[in-house]
């Protein structure tokens, strides 16, 4: 936005519509399936499960992939094949890390993370890795939102294996970057002794609408039960909307570092969410460049590099070493960012599509 194996073939991740790395990268196989201890499951009631690749054990990727929203009985619906709907991933049949370019391409000599071991978390719950709940949403159809008990698993792990972990690059793709920043924080909580990035991409543009606030976080995902109960001045956890779990996550702990990738007019990253956006249509920049505002205006660096055009796909493809913007690379950039260097912001001048 899903079969495992312990080895996996060099087949093509058909989903995401990945091109494959060059042959001959023994890393490039060595993706295990992990299946967590707790009470974990998919939006079915389906066992949820993650893929690790282990590298350096003290430089770790937890990469929180999308697979899309859902809130009515309509757009939760398990309908499609392999687990997946024109909605969101209700279940994991279909997702498989596999062997994938971009970020994923180790042999990549440009790659920022090319040493670095790897955690791969799909969503498999609707709820952007943030939902606690069972939700009935009718006689036919109840959905396991709870992706924040899968996703506290996935960190439960990773803290329990990567204890001499020196530098954690929380990476959210889409609806998983929602929920990046709390998941920052959580694993600064965790491992004290780790330096923690954030990179957060392709969610820019999520408002910080009231209503969506206590409708679909609260009242659908049940998210406000399981906010972390971290002791920030000004927000209760009623107040927290997507923009301002930045703005938490920076507040509890100023050692984190925070950053964003947005295209400027992407129409897929927030299509779900635009009913809560102001303007028909919105104007895609204008609510990204005003939630940046927002956030830091509360006192919060937030890092930002925001590229022109409707594009979509990053992670997994070439794109994610040609982007350059104003003469800097998108590569060079976050090679900057998780070596502290702390890069200046990166904005398109001339935006439109």
């Amino acid at each position: 936005m899903k079969a495992p194996r312990l080895l996996l073939v060099a087949l093509a991740f058909v989903l995401a519509g990945c091109s494959l790395p060059g042959e001959g990268s023994a890393r490039d196989l060595e993706w295990e399936r992990v299946v967590p201890a707790g009470d974990c499951h998919c939006a079915d009631g389906s066992e949820f499960s993650f893929w690790e690749q282990r590298a350096d054990p003290t430089k770790v990727v937890l990469f929180i992939n999308g697979g899309g929203v859902c809130w009515e009985a309509e757009t939760c619906a398990f309908t499609g094949e392999r687990g997946e709907s024109d909605f969101y991933d209700w279940n994991l049949q279909g997702v498989n890390p596999e062997n994938r370019s971009g970020m994923f391409d180790v042999t990549e000599g440009d790659n920022p993370f090319a040493d670095y071991s790897f955690i791969y978390m799909s969503s498999c719950t609707g709820d952007a890795h943030l939902g606690n709940v069972s939700q009935v949403y009718s006689p036919e159809l109840t959905v396991e939102h709870r992706g924040y008990v899968n996703g506290t698993a996935v960190l439960d792990y990773l803290a329990e294996h990567y204890p001499n972990a020196t530098e954690v690059i929380v990476i959210g793709k889409t609806a998983g970057s929602v929920a990046a920043p709390l998941y920052g924080g959580l694993v600064a909580d965790l491992l004290p002794e780790a330096e923690v990035t954030v990179f957060g991409a392709q969610s820019g543009a999520w408002p910080d609408n009231p209503d969506f606030n206590a409708d679909i976080l609260d009242a659908r995902w049940g998210a406000y039960d399981t906010m972390p109960g971290w002791a920030v001045d000004g927000l209760t956890v009623p107040d927290w909307g997507v923009p301002r779990f930045w703005t938490q996550a920076g507040m509890h702990d100023p050692d984190l570092a925070l950053a964003r990738f947005d295209f400027a007019y992407d129409p897929n990253a927030a299509v779900e969410v635009t009913p809560w956006m102001d303007g028909n249509p919105p104007d895609l920049l204008t609510v990204i460049d005003g939630n940046e505002a927002a956030i830091e205006a509360d006192g919060v660096r937030l890092h930002s590099y925001t590229a022109p055009g409707d594009d979509h796909g990053l992670f997994e493809f070439d794109t994610f070493y040609e982007i350059e913007v104003n003469g800097v690379r998108l590569v060079d950039w976050l090679e900057a960012l998780i070596t502290n260097e702390s890069p200046d912001d990166v904005h398109c001048d001339q935006c439109d599509p």
